[in-house]
């Protein structure tokens, strides 16, 4: 009965200790007021003495009506809440990702590059309300995406990304510049670059302190990622007969205090991958750092279930009153 049923003012309950408190005053006053009287037979009196015995269901249909009344005063309600959500806030995002050779460094399993793609698109799907794009760079640098809010293109543009499609070399300067180009004419409040390298910026005809310069005065936020563990890592060296790459063990180069210079003069801030774990890491905390701010509205709409009660109560003090001047009317 009181199933998703609330009380809005459920304090009225503590009147229902009064219908004990009642019925103990109508047991006590009945037995006073009771008197025996002896005789040799009431067959004259007909069902008269079973009516007798039921005249307290009176009572207890003016308490039940009175419980009704206390229920429906203490008005029970359901409520139905609706939720509206207001995007106050949206952010661009554009991924510069270093498609270089030395990605394929199996350092991070399977290789940096691919541990790259699986972590990316895990923190793709995490920015609902944020439109994304895509730059890839090596020698040079292309826009793979323009910023989107359609997550399904931009998955899968970052799915199809691969070793060789570009130039070989690391022009830092060049994914950096087309990362700006690409957000420089956004409306966003909050406009954010994610430039991860492996190397040192060895290409390209655009100095990355002239990128970051440029972030700068379009007022874009830039996060540098340097991947790659300490020390040596197993690297492509060269080309087998068959056009695969042959492995060697070399030293792992990222030049970080370029990275550090890039994050520092747009407010952003550089991490070091050096293994899966971190990757994950990294981009977790970037996610929770750039915050979507959501504006939430609530619409609450109730229905009140008292009427049900007053005709409850209505109707038991109507049938009482009917019984008492009728059926019971020759004992009261």
């Amino acid at each position: 009965m009181f199933k998703n049923i609330e009380f809005a003012n459920p304090d009225f309950f503590w009147l229902l200790l009064l219908l004990p408190l009642a019925m103990l005053w109508y047991v006590f006053k009945r037995n006073e007021q009771s008197a025996s009287l002896n005789m040799s037979s009431i067959k004259g009196f007909g069902n008269k003495g079973i009516l007798s015995k039921l005249k307290p269901l009176l009572f207890l249909m003016r308490l039940l009506a009175l419980g009704a009344i206390i229920v429906a005063i203490a008005r029970p309600q359901t409520k139905d809440v609706s939720t509206r959500t207001k995007k106050t806030e949206g952010i661009d995002i554009v991924m510069a990702i270093d498609v270089s050779s030395s990605m394929l460094a199996r350092d991070l399993k399977p290789n940096r590059l691919s541990a790259l793609k699986k972590v990316a698109a895990d923190f793709i799907k995490k920015r609902p309300n944020d439109r994304i794009g895509l730059v890839a760079y090596a020698g040079e640098s292309y826009t793979k995406t323009p910023i989107t809010s359609d997550k399904s293109i931009v998955l899968g543009a970052l799915r199809e990304i691969s070793y060789g499609q570009l130039n070989d070399g690391t022009a830092i300067g060049m994914g950096l510049a087309t990362s700006v180009n690409r957000l420089k004419e956004s409306k966003a409040l909050s406009k954010v670059i994610i430039l991860l390298t492996d190397g040192v910026n060895n290409s390209g005809f655009i100095e990355p302190q002239t990128a970051a310069d440029l972030a700068v005065e379009f007022d874009i936020k830039t996060y540098t990622i340097g991947i790659g563990t300490n020390g040596n890592a197993l690297t492509p060296v060269s080309y087998n007969i068959d056009g695969s790459f042959r492995y060697g063990m070399r030293k792992v180069e990222i030049d970080e205090a370029l990275l550090k210079d890039i994050a520092k003069v747009s407010g952003g801030k550089y991490f070091r991958a050096t293994n899966n774990e971190k990757l994950e890491a990294i981009y977790g905390e970037i996610n929770k750092l750039e915050k979507t701010e959501i504006e939430e509205f609530k619409y609450t709409q109730y229905d009140e279930k008292f009427r049900s009660w007053i005709l409850l109560a209505g109707a038991l003090l109507l049938l009482e009153w009917i019984l008492r001047n009728t059926i019971f009317k020759s004992f009261i």
